[in-house]
Parts: structure tokens; sequence; C-alpha cells
């Protein structure tokens, strides 16, 4: 009998289809954390995986903003059911002006990343609801 598993064995490296879970927290006009709003359910899930697919990352990059992220988004993933979900932290700010999406990722390999127009709007709309 052969038996052949796989595990990510670079957990510095996301793989979105390991996602299990969204974490999210709105910034108050007075720059506090709202409540946390735990997503769980399958379809918004896959929909979030889709969306961060779609992420333009560019890890060189230490971009400044100018103000508090709109939201903070955790997100959870199991890369092995005998060990700890592993979390990475995105700051997302909602520009106005074009309609875009900037995303700073705690993970190095992901660091400064951009959601277009078209993705963005979905984007706003699963994590403000």
């Amino acid at each position: 009998m052969l038996l052949i598993g796989c595990i990510n064995n670079n957990p510095e490296k996301v793989n979105l289809n390991q996602l299990t879970r969204v974490d999210v927290q709105v910034v108050k006009t007075d720059e506090s954390y709202g409540e946390t709003v735990m997503i769980t359910d399958k379809e918004t899930v896959d929909n979030l995986k889709k969306l961060f697919k779609k992420v333009k990352w560019e890890p060189n990059i230490e971009p400044k903003m100018a103000k508090k992220e709109d939201v903070k988004a955790t997100l959870f993933f199991e890369y092995d059911n005998n060990m700890p979900e592993r979390l990475f932290e995105y700051w997302i700010w909602f520009n106005q002006e074009n309609n875009t999406v900037t995303i700073i990722s705690n993970n190095e390999k992901e660091g400064y990343g951009t959601l277009d127009k078209n993705n963005a709007e979905t984007l706003k709309n699963i994590l403000l609801k």
C-alpha cells in the first residue's frame, strides 16, 4: 500500500485554498477598531479566496499611508489538522478617488497589494456588510 500526502512546509507562503475563516474589524471614525465579525460560511470564504487571488502583490515596497486603514482583516489558514491555524493580517483601504483597494499584508512575501475597480466593490460589499 502506498500512501502519499501533501503538507505545505512553507507556512509563510499563503495558500488561499487553505483559507478557513476571515475576521473583520472596521475602523471607526475615532480610529479605534469596531467589534470583530467572523466570516466562516463556505460561500463567502470561497468568494474571498477568489478576490485575494486577484490581488497584485509587490513584496518589496513599504508604503506610507496618509490615513488609518478602513478595515483590518485576519485570514486563518489551516495547513495541517494537527497544527494550529496560521494567521495573516491585512490592512485594507478603499480608495474613493479611483474605486480601487490598497492592501498591506504582514506576510513579507506579499507586502503591498492592489485590487482593481471591478473586484474592489465586491470586496468592500463582503467586508463592510
